[in-house]
């Protein structure tokens, strides 16, 4: 095996250095340099998406391969390879005229916003009571609806469910495997909440909708008095001392905050694989031995598991949508800003937004309506417009125009495209018009946006990965490795794609109210044994899981993602909405017609109904 190793780095190294040759020959640049004028939507023909390249890595051959990617001679040869081979060089050779747009925030132009003729809280409170209920003899997730239910009936009191869900927690962590959802959780705090919802509801004066509902937050988000480690066995050293924004409106609105949930190490991931000694790798709720999805992986798998109905995370490349896709789920990207991220670790200040993770769409809604809105100590999304969920009741889907570039559509596995295929025609049916365009330019956005939220991570983590090295996961190394190759000059060009990809949308959702795409190219991965022990990595499938969502990242555009059905295997498929910017109602309002496709949900194989 070492043998077959040295031989391999050998043929890497030399392919590397005629590689290094060819990027300075004057004659070959001049024939691969493409000019980028200003265009329209539409212009250049649809291109299908480039499939990655490398070897699936775990194991010694994922150590070997790390040392020698952070050695000079990989820096030199290897990892130049590695990028040509997965075209992220392929900003390099283009001449955008545009100026770069750093931070995808917009603002709101000419918008009118019609006036609400009912309050969020009456809207709301109207979805779930018109909420269709499945049939007696099916499985169903436990939503927040059921939770207030049993409040107010006095069925249970929000004390009587914390103990159970204490319960649960100590039963999922001495399981076999253990499902490693919550990584950090607080008996006495848990109690404490409890008891003081059930006043409330005892006195009648609930503080809101999630007054007594239990939720986690991802660990990258501060939650007092748990510690703040982000994936990682460095960083919170010791225990929080102050909430995050998104923490203390929990708070305020009464919910029950169980505990902090797993993530992929400083985010840098999209299998949630964590194989360090705080967190260890949560497992899917549907079948234990696949992936969850990352980063925001704890989270989804707390949600899929029952533990609770809501989960906030964080979603710079997915890390919302790729999770709540594989463990069968709904999460929401805001619109870039939407959320404050403040108290949140600023991985990467320019593609990532907050959401929930949620058991339905009228869920989401309902964090929504209490995470949203501008914070003063949050320097994005200042300016943005009221949310609003005016036309979320709507019967139907009359006057809703729904873009599909079919060709990036049908980028996914065969199993996939069959379901989502048939949720557009049901979209259809329910009243919405299909309008075919094109998404230009897609390639050049996947290699942009891997562009800026790497060099952001980089820029953000030179001092731990100088001081800390050898205390990451051996594909956070990884990672950071190849974000080294970036220049200042392949930032700058991304994000004068950014502009471009930006200007096309708005154009595009001149002529439609969403974009539809599969939520994922491809279901949960399996877990192999060695990545439970060094972490893994692997190019190709972490780019077929990333393809649908890099857009709303990279633009800044809120997207929503709903399960439509499941795999020969069992897993969970989804399906994905996006809009234009501020624009959340629309997808709420999709979403809920899309929640009526999928005829039965299947009970996870991990499942805990605690209000049983």
């Amino acid at each position: 095996m070492v043998l077959l190793l040295l031989l391999l780095s050998v043929a890497v190294a030399l392919l590397g250095f005629y590689l290094a040759f060819v990027r300075r020959c004057p004659a070959v640049r001049r024939a691969a340099f493409h000019r980028r004028e200003p265009g329209r939507a539409g212009d250049s023909a649809p291109q299908p998406p480039r499939d990655g390249w490398g070897p699936r890595l775990s194991g010694f051959p994922l150590r070997l391969f790390v040392h020698v990617a952070n050695t000079a001679f990989g820096q030199f040869c290897v990892m130049p390879f590695l990028l040509r081979m997965n075209n992220f060089t392929l900003m390099r050779y283009l001449d955008i005229w545009e100026y770069p747009t750093f931070l995808p925030e917009v603002a709101v132009e000419g918008r009118k916003e019609n006036p609400d003729t009912k309050s969020t809280l009456e809207i709301l409170k109207q979805l779930m009571e018109t909420r269709s209920q499945p049939a007696s003899t099916g499985f169903c997730f436990k939503g927040i609806q059921d939770y207030l239910n049993c409040y107010r009936s006095g069925e249970l009191t929000p004390t009587q469910v914390a103990n159970n869900i204490i319960s649960s927690l100590e039963d999922c962590e001495k399981s076999s495997p253990p499902l490693r959802a919550i990584v950090e959780w607080d008996r006495v705090q848990i109690q404490r909440m409890a008891e003081a919802s059930t006043t409330r509801y005892r006195n009648k004066c609930p503080l809101s909708l999630l007054d007594g509902i239990p939720v986690c937050l991802k660990e990258e988000m501060k939650v007092v008095p748990y510690h703040y480690r982000s994936g990682t066995v460095y960083l919170g050293t010791e225990p929080e001392t102050e909430d995050a924004t998104v923490t203390r409106k929990m708070r305020e609105a009464g919910a029950i905050i169980i505990g902090v949930s797993n993530m992929h190490e400083l985010g840098i991931g999209v299998t949630g694989c964590n194989p360090n000694r705080f967190h260890g790798t949560p497992r899917n709720p549907y079948n234990p031995q696949h992936f969850t999805g990352g980063s925001s992986s704890g989270s989804a798998a707390a949600v899929a598991a029952g533990l609770c109905p809501l989960a906030l995370g964080t979603d710079g490349g997915g890390s919302v949508r790729i999770p709540a896709s594989f463990c069968g789920v709904v999460g929401l990207k805001g619109t870039f800003g939407r959320i404050s991220g403040h108290g949140c670790l600023p991985l990467s200040y320019s593609t990532v937004g907050l959401g929930p993770l949620c058991t339905s769409v009228t869920d989401a809604a309902i964090a929504y309506s209490i995470l949203a809105g501008p914070d003063p100590l949050y320097p994005y999304g200042l300016q943005q417009p009221k949310p609003s969920l005016s036309e979320i009741l709507a019967p139907d889907l009359q006057g809703i125009k729904l873009g599909v570039d079919w060709t990036f559509f049908k980028a996914c596995d065969a199993e996939i495209l069959a379901v989502c295929q048939k949720a557009v025609e049901h979209l259809q049916a329910v009243g919405a018009s299909v309008v075919e365009l094109s998404l230009p330019e897609m390639e050049e956005v996947r290699v942009a946006h891997v562009m800026c939220i790497l060099s952001e991570m980089k820029d953000f983590l030179q001092p731990d990965f100088n001081t800390h090295f050898k205390d990451m996961n051996l594909d956070t190394r990884l990672s950071l490795a190849l974000a080294s190759q970036f220049t200042a000059g392949d930032y700058i060009k991304a994000n004068r794609q950014r502009t471009r990809s930006m200007r096309f949308l708005r154009e595009i959702f001149a002529n439609v109210n969403c974009i539809l795409t599969p939520a994922t190219a491809c279901t949960a991965p399996r877990i192999h044994d060695s990545d439970l022990v060094t972490g893994s990595n692997d190019v190709p499938t972490m780019l077929q899981t990333m393809r649908y969502v890099q857009l709303g990242n990279f633009t800044g555009i809120p997207a929503l993602v709903v399960p439509v059905g499941y795999s020969a295997t069992g897993l969970p498929i989804s399906f994905q909405v996006m809009a234009k910017w501020w624009d959340e109602a629309v997808l709420f309002r999709v979403g809920l017609k899309l929640e009526h496709f999928r005829e039965t949900t299947r009970k996870p194989a991990i499942y805990y109904d605690v209000l049983a």
